[in-house]
């Protein structure tokens, strides 16, 4: 285990007489990478405005390097990071400019950590181009290059992903994964997008309705579902949409199935009675999407 960097207990948080937070907990440790998910309105958002003391706790601690936010709340903030939204850019200067001015905010931000955080993000070829020429992937890249200036040890992210092509999601990925291993922060991201979220975070805390219904680790969450795709290689696939309602069809010769390892030999017998030919059986990994839908009963994120 590594050293705890963020403890969030019990957390409630009321608006009017809506309760929105209810008894929320979580923890991060140093190089955890946690994916908060959970559908719209469940609460994401505001736990983490309670977080960053953006918005005041009604009941429960948040600790942040043993600090806790609402006591010493500039002991406690001092080695965040944080984009809440869309990063604060100015879109006429370069990339080089906006950091410089976010620097003069800190002490000990000097020139030789602009530069070793630009080079971080990977923006080196364009830190001296103006704002307004970049894609929406880069300017995602500067403000996170704008977020970790000061040596956080915990960075957290609130939907990064929206509105990134294919290309910006897998360069804020690997960004994360760079963060995590090389500057050994906790990062924190709110998102919807489970496929991406699934690529490179280690541990999911699940929200709905205000509650967590569970944290766990990736691979300990997929094992628990207890299901797997079954894929089927057999000599033709025109009977399988009758025989098999849930079954995807992959192409002439090829069907996968979500089954437990019990229903596979019910399904293999089922094929041979109808007269199907099998091939090859493989088993493919579920996906989070797939574990997150089983344990929240089917309740998608959008």
């Amino acid at each position: 285990m590594g050293k705890v960097i963020l403890e969030c207990n019990n957390l409630y948080k009321k608006f009017g007489k809506k309760e929105i937070i209810k008894n929320v907990s979580t923890r991060l440790e140093t190089g955890d990478i946690l994916g908060f998910i959970g559908p719209n309105g469940a609460g994401k958002t505001t736990t983490i405005k309670l977080i960053l003391g953006l918005q005041k706790i009604d009941k429960g601690t948040v600790k942040i390097n043993g600090y806790d936010v609402t006591k010493k709340f500039e002991k406690a903030i001092e080695k965040v990071g944080a984009i809440v939204e869309n990063p604060d850019l100015y879109m006429y200067l370069s990339g080089y400019k906006n950091l410089q001015l976010i620097a003069r905010m800190y002490k000990n931000v000097d020139k030789t950590r602009i530069d070793e955080v630009v080079k971080l993000v990977g923006l080196q070829e364009r830190i001296n181009d103006k704002v307004s020429k970049y894609s929406l992937g880069m300017r995602q890249r500067l403000g996170i290059a704008q977020a970790i200036l000061h040596k956080p040890n915990i960075l957290i992210l609130d939907e990064p992903t929206n509105g990134l092509d294919p290309e910006g999601i897998r360069e804020l990925r690997e960004l994360m994964q760079k963060l995590a291993r090389e500057e050994e922060m906790a990062i924190l991201i709110s998102s919807h997008n489970l496929a991406e979220l699934d690529s490179f975070c280690t541990k999911i805390c699940i929200i709905q309705n205000g509650e967590v219904i569970e944290t766990k680790e990736i691979t300990e969450l997929k094992q628990e579902a207890k299901s797997s795709y079954i894929i089927f290689k057999i000599n033709d696939t025109n009977k399988i949409k009758n025989l098999l309602e849930n079954a995807s069809i992959l192409n002439a010769t090829e069907f996968k199935i979500l089954a437990s390892e019990a229903d596979v030999a019910v399904l293999v017998r089922k094929l041979v009675e109808n007269n199907i030919e099998i091939y090859r059986i493989t088993e493919e990994s579920i996906t989070l999407e797939d574990a997150f839908l089983k344990r929240t009963g089917g309740n998608k994120i959008v």
